[in-house]
């Protein structure tokens, strides 16, 4: 006999129906995360960024700096989510980086000065100079031939500003140089003057800087320099090259001192001037462009601190920087700052402080007109080889350029043009009058004949010798392709005319802008070599910043 079915219990049904219901809805949320997994990122992964820094150094650190990235990328350092810490280094000088970084170019900067931090963030609403830090300093010293310095009482006697004056004036054949306030060595020299002409060594004012008295000082000593130059490691590298007879004193860091007296013979010692000098502190900055990523902030943050680390600070020092961190010892026996090397470990006696920024625009707006004034001819070749390539049409507006820039109101400018002779010469008069006149003749030339070249720098030069003005710097910029073939004058009897009388009357510096691929460089690079100029290259960059390259000279 069969037995009846159990129908199922009402609760299980609801059991099996709530199953069912539930796991429908978790198939539907199922199909919902997978979509917003889809459109929206992941907070807890996320999207990988740059953590690479593109930073911008000055040159006279290119070893030091080379070094520490170096070891820095040796490092491997990586951020939290994997990505590798690089740091890509462009070298380029400081005035270039206050450009440069304006301009978005890079996301760190380490300049010679903090001075030009200042200039980047100039006329801004919003800071572009963010966290920074110093990791080297080293004070500014004139550096003199030891002799020379013994002339003046060196070692028994503190020789300062007043002592190089006095030389300088009772003796014409003393020559010095400092570099323009484009630099930061030339721009915290002219602020010593500044302090030393207003006997102070604090607080700057600019009443102290248009004073009539601080002004005649500066002037004085200004009226002195033989010329300015394109900063200090070019004026090193300068003396190195010709020695003694080229300068008796010149302004560097006293880093520079231990690196020139490592490479030469003949040693230089560090003046630590007794009124008191300034510091290079070049400090490490970041720059808060837009899109700056958190990973980058982290890279240069473990940089930061690799560059304050002993380790690199004893580097640092090893370079002939002094190292911001105080546990090191400048008298320790591994110290390359030791009397052996030209320099003090106990000096400078007194640091100046530094003005404001205010007081700075006005020391260097005042330094235009304190500076030494400058006789300037262009020479123009014009001949018809100047028409093949463009390059009469680019030296047109190279000097265009170059007359639009000049600034000093007390410089005299003016033009000697040549192809198979000199012709139409105008005579050096101050820029302000006859700016106009030497813009419309430029314009003018057009390309014919051959090239007397060297006729045209003898006619420049000769006249420049008939003046016979001391108390200014004498120039000649001569714009050719070099390819002479019309003057009676030979080479080596111009260059041996160019020594005498630079020795013996007013010293005059030729610099030679070459353009076109068969300029001759050996007449050029003669021209220039004889008076302590150069010969280069008329490439884009070089036109760009011809003026800027020149104006450091003048």
């Amino acid at each position: 006999m069969k037995k009846k079915r159990t129908p199922p219990q009402k609760s299980n049904v609801w059991i099996l129906l709530i199953l069912v219901i539930l796991g429908g809805m978790l198939t539907i949320l199922c199909g919902i995360g997978i979509i917003i997994a889809l459109v929206i990122p992941s907070q807890t992964t996320p999207t990988p960024t740059s953590a690479t820094l593109e930073l911008a150094y000055s040159p006279e650190k290119d070893a030091l700096m080379q070094d520490i990235l170096a070891r820095f990328h040796k490092a491997n350092y990586k951020t939290p989510s994997g990505l590798p810490m690089r740091i890509n280094a462009t070298k380029m000088d400081a005035a270039d980086i206050v450009e440069a970084a304006r301009a978005g170019k890079f996301t760190a900067i380490s300049p010679d000065s903090s001075l030009w931090l200042a200039q980047i963030d100039a006329g801004r609403e919003r800071a572009l100079v963010g966290e920074s830090v110093r990791f080297a300093v080293t004070p500014i010293v004139i550096a003199m031939w030891r002799e020379v310095a013994q002339s003046l009482g060196y070692p028994q006697k503190q020789i300062g500003w007043q002592d190089l004056l006095t030389k300088a004036k009772s003796d014409p054949n003393f020559k010095w140089s400092h570099p323009s306030t484009s630099s930061a060595s030339g721009l915290l020299t002219t602020l010593a003057m500044f302090y030393a002409g207003a006997n102070k060594t604090r607080g700057l004012t600019e009443a102290d800087v248009k004073n009539r008295a601080t002004l005649d000082y500066v002037a004085a000593l200004e009226r002195t320099v033989r010329y300015y130059g394109e900063g200090e490691q070019a004026t090193i590298e300068e003396v190195l090259k010709r020695g003694r007879t080229y300068l008796d004193a010149f302004i560097v860091s006293e880093r520079l001192i231990i690196y020139f007296n490592s490479k030469s013979a003949q040693k230089v010692v560090a003046i630590y001037p007794v009124e008191g000098t300034l510091w290079q502190d070049h400090p490490l900055a970041l720059l808060e462009q837009p899109g700056l990523s958190n990973d980058q902030r982290l890279t240069f943050r473990r940089f930061r601190d690799f560059v304050l680390s002993p380790e690199i600070q004893k580097v640092i020092l090893q370079a002939g920087y002094r190292p911001v961190d105080l546990n090191l010892r400048l008298d320790d026996p591994a110290s390359p700052i030791k009397p052996a090397n030209g320099v003090d470990p106990t000096q400078p006696q007194t640091t100046l402080q530094i003005p404001s920024a205010s007081v700075i625009e006005i020391v260097q707006a005042s330094w235009y007109l304190a500076k030494r004034p400058a006789n300037i001819y262009l020479v123009a070749d014009t001949s018809g080889s100047m028409g093949e390539q463009d390059k009469l049409t680019q030296a047109i507006d190279a000097m265009v350029t170059f007359l639009d820039q000049v600034q000093g109101e007390q410089d005299r400018v003016g033009l000697v043009p040549f192809a198979s002779r000199v012709y139409n010469v105008i005579a050096p008069q101050p820029i302000t009058t006859q700016r106009e006149t030497l813009k419309a003749q430029v314009r003018a030339f057009k390309a014919s004949g051959q090239t007397a070249l060297l006729d045209a720098v003898a006619y420049a030069y000769d006249d420049l010798q008939k003046r016979g003005e001391r108390d200014r710097i004498n120039a000649i910029v001569v714009m050719t392709d070099g390819m002479e073939n019309a003057s009676s004058i030979r080479l080596s009897t111009l260059t041996d005319k160019i020594k005498r009388g630079n020795a013996t009357g007013v010293p005059v510096v030729i610099f030679c802008i070459g353009y076109g691929k068969d300029a001759d460089w050996n007449v050029l690079n003669a021209l220039a070599d004889a008076t302590g100029g150069f010969a280069r290259r008329a490439d884009p960059e070089t036109i760009r910043k011809l003026y800027k390259i020149l104006s450091t000279y003048f």
